[in-house]
């Protein structure tokens, strides 16, 4: 057997399938709780990290929401195992590349909500950039990183503007839904848009004090004329999102 039919044969496995369509669900409660975050910063003065790890950490604390988070784990843990067969078994480079990028998302995602659960919160990044921002070669790899979050912000915009994420479902899902996720494509794109302006700022000395991340990015915008409409109108995009991802679940071609 070769690795790329291995690889099939894993993704077309009934656990990891159905393990993928339980981490879109997850990544329908995370969006949720991003959005109810955004807005709870817009217009309540939030103190918490408004963050993908402050977001599941309104759900420690308690025996439901701790067999919520653990759902969470198992799901994007699922997928990005999924997303490593579909790099795997691609046949185009673009293609297999966007899945290895995927799989260490989702791959993160799950460590995040591993970090909740013990209660560290997960939010190694923040300390591991700082380090990198001491050298100057450190300073160019965040600067690329940075770069590519802009570009994906860029691709989740189109995406969303052009409608194109119905090519990843097996069928129609309405509507309503296609709307959800046309606002929420284009409303997440923005944000990573914002994610990724602060990392190249900061690795640029433009911003050095700032730590780049979701939760300074929200802030910034916050900061802006009208920032508490604006910030509520990304956290609406948030919750299409979220709804979309409910539909994914259900309609995703794997």
């Amino acid at each position: 057997m070769t690795a790329r039919s291995g690889a099939v044969a894993a993704g077309n496995s009934r656990v990891v399938e159905q393990g993928a369509r339980l981490g879109y669900a997850a990544s329908g409660v995370l969006h949720l709780l991003l959005a109810w975050v955004a807005v709870q910063l817009a217009w309540s003065g939030y103190g918490g990290s408004a963050d993908q790890g402050g977001a599941l950490g309104l759900l420690a604390g308690s025996a439901i929401g701790a067999v919520l988070l653990w759902l969470c784990v198992v799901g994007f843990g699922l997928l990005a195992i999924w997303q490593v067969t579909e790099a795997v078994a691609g046949r185009e480079t673009s293609e297999r590349v966007k899945s290895i990028g995927r799989a260490v998302v989702y791959a993160a995602l799950a460590l995040t909500t591993v970090g909740v659960l013990r209660g560290s919160g997960g939010g190694g990044g923040a300390s591991t950039t700082a380090g990198l921002m001491t050298s100057t070669g450190g300073r160019l790899l965040v600067g690329a990183v940075g770069l590519v979050v802009v570009g994906v912000g860029v691709h989740h915009v189109v995406k969303g503007w052009r409608r194109t994420f119905l090519r990843d479902l097996r069928q129609h899902p309405g509507t309503w839904t296609e709307r959800a996720g046309r606002v929420g494509y284009i409303a997440k794109g923005v944000a990573l848009l914002l994610v990724g302006g602060l990392v190249v700022a900061a690795a640029a000395g433009a911003a050095s004090q700032a730590t780049p991340g979701l939760d300074p990015a929200l802030r910034t915008l916050l900061a802006l004329p009208a920032g508490p409409v604006l910030l509520t109108l990304v956290g609406l995009g948030f919750a299409a999102y979220g709804i979309y991802s409910f539909a994914r679940a259900r309609h995703a071609r794997l």
